[in-house]
């Protein structure tokens, strides 16, 4: 069941790692589809008739620099999954890859604000002065991905002790 399980994670990192980028590269080709999709997730009181075709392609660069952390973050941990599907657990290419994958989770958690309150600033730039908005948003997203990250790290050094046993009691039979 494991094995079924960590080839069925790993194949849904796989195909993560294919679709973000298609979606984002359609994005790029179609800023009319970026916009709708920006105006009816971020819920921000921003003025979108004042949003210049450059303010949407820079949008678009620092999206994709925020999620090329979390795509790199889905390769290590398709990396660690593919290994536990093969029946490889405790070596030091999943604990290197796990800690790998919590420390870019650890990332983007604290970028989440930082790429809501930038995007904000961004998308404002036209207001009126008085009018720019910078809107700030923590939720408890953030804090259960630094939590899940931490545990990772955890379960991460657990591998290199369980590796460490492994060879140990190889040696004695």
């Amino acid at each position: 069941m494991t094995n079924r399980l960590s080839l069925v994670i790993a194949w849904s990192c796989t195909a993560l790692l294919v679709l973000v980028p298609l979606f984002a590269l359609y994005f790029l080709t179609d800023l009319a589809s970026l916009a709708d999709f920006v105006r009816h997730s971020m819920g921000l009181p921003i003025r979108w008739q004042t949003v210049s075709d450059g303010q949407w392609y820079a949008f678009w660069g620092l999206t994709a620099m925020y999620l090329s952390i979390g795509l790199a973050a889905l390769y290590f941990l398709r990396r660690a999954f593919v290994n536990f599907a093969r029946g490889e657990f405790f070596n030091m290419h999943n604990s290197r890859d796990l800690r790998r994958f919590s420390i870019l989770l650890l990332v983007q958690a604290i970028a989440t604000p930082v790429h809501f309150m930038a995007s904000s600033v961004l998308l404002s730039l036209h207001h009126p002065a008085g009018q720019k908005v910078l809107s700030v948003s923590f939720n408890s997203n953030e804090f259960r991905a630094v939590g899940v990250a931490l545990v990772l790290w955890v379960i991460s050094n657990l591998l290199v002790e369980g590796c460490r046993l492994q060879t140990e009691n190889q040696q004695f039979v």
